[in-house]
C-alpha cells in the first residue's frame, strides 16, 4: 500500500477509535468507508476487523461490568442471522454493489441519526422481537461495513439508558459481532498476509484513537460533533455511491 492510502487509513481508525472510545458513535462508521475510498469494500472491512477487534479489548477493559444483560441476550441471536446473511451478500455480489451497499447504509443511517436526534421522545419500552429484527440489520451491515451502529442504537436509544450502561452495552455487543465474524472472512479469503501486515502498521494509531476517545468523552460537547458526523457520512456514502454506479449502469443496460 502506497502513502495516499495510509492518509486516508490512519484518520479513518482514529475517527474508528474515538467512536469506540466513547466520543461520537456515529464516527465508527466513518472508518471502512473512507478506506473503501482507496481499496474494494469487503478488503477495506477485512483491513479493519482485526483493528476493530484490538478496539473492543480495550473498550472491554474501560467499561468493565457496565452492560445491560437483557439487551445482550435479545439482540445478539439475531446478530449472528444478520452476519450469516452478510457473509452469503459479499460471497455473491460484485465489488460494485457492495460499494452500493456501504453507500446506503452510510447515507440512510445519517439521515436516520440526525432525525432520531431531532424527535426527543421518552423512553420505549422494551420488544423480544424488535430487539431480535434490528440485532439482524446490526449483524449484517456490521459484516458488510463494519457499520453496525445505526441499527443498534435505532433499538437501544430510544430506551433512555444511562450513557455508560449504554457505551459498555454496545461495547459488549459489537466485540462479540466482530469476534465472530473472523471465521466467514477467512472463508472468504480475506486475511491474506497483505491485509494483516496493513491492519498491523494501523493498531498504534488504534490504541491512541480508543484512549484519545476515552479521555475526551468527558471534555467535549458531542452535538456538534454529531452534525459535522453525519454531515461526513452523507459526503462519503455519495460518493461510494458514484463509485458503484458501474452497477446499476449495467442492471439498466
Amino acid at each position: 500500500m502506497d502513502l495516499a492510502f495510509y492518509l486516508i487509513a490512519v484518520p479513518a481508525v482514529i475517527l474508528t477509535g474515538l467512536s469506540k472510545g466513547g466520543l461520537g458513535g456515529g464516527l465508527a462508521m466513518l472508518g471502512t468507508p473512507l478506506i473503501a475510498l482507496a481499496v474494494p469494500p469487503v478488503q477495506a472491512a477485512a483491513i479493519m476487523l482485526p483493528v476493530l477487534i484490538l478496539m473492543d479489548w480495550i473498550g472491554l477493559w474501560n467499561y468493565r461490568g457496565t452492560y445491560d444483560r437483557g439487551i445482550l441476550v435479545t439482540m445478539l441471536p439475531g446478530a449472528m442471522v444478520g452476519i450469516f446473511i452478510g457473509w452469503l451478500t459479499a460471497a455473491v455480489v460484485s465489488d460494485d454493489w457492495i460499494r452500493i451497499l456501504v453507500g446506503l447504509i452510510s447515507v440512510a443511517a445519517a439521515i436516520s441519526q440526525w432525525m432520531r436526534d431531532l424527535l426527543r421522545r421518552g423512553a420505549k419500552e422494551r420488544n423480544a422481537i424488535a430487539a431480535g429484527f434490528w440485532g439482524m440489520l446490526t449483524g449484517f451491515t456490521s459484516f458488510i461495513s463494519h457499520a453496525g451502529g445505526p441499527p443498534f442504537q435505532a433499538y437501544t436509544v430510544p430506551l433512555k439508558l444511562d450513557k455508560l450502561v449504554f457505551a459498555g452495552t454496545g461495547v459488549v455487543a459489537f466485540a462479540v459481532i466482530n469476534a465472530v465474524k473472523v471465521v466467514p472472512y477467512f472463508a472468504l479469503g480475506q486475511f491474506s498476509g497483505e491485509n494483516l501486515l496493513i491492519a498491523l502498521h494501523l493498531m498504534p494509531v488504534a490504541c491512541l484513537g480508543v484512549l484519545l476517545g476515552i479521555w475526551l468523552v468527558k471534555r467535549v460537547s458531542q452535538r456538534m460533533f454529531y452534525q459535522i458526523t453525519y454531515l461526513a457520512m452523507i459526503v462519503i456514502g455519495g460518493k461510494l455511491l458514484w463509485d458503484g454506479r458501474g452497477a446499476l449502469a449495467a442492471l439498466i443496460g
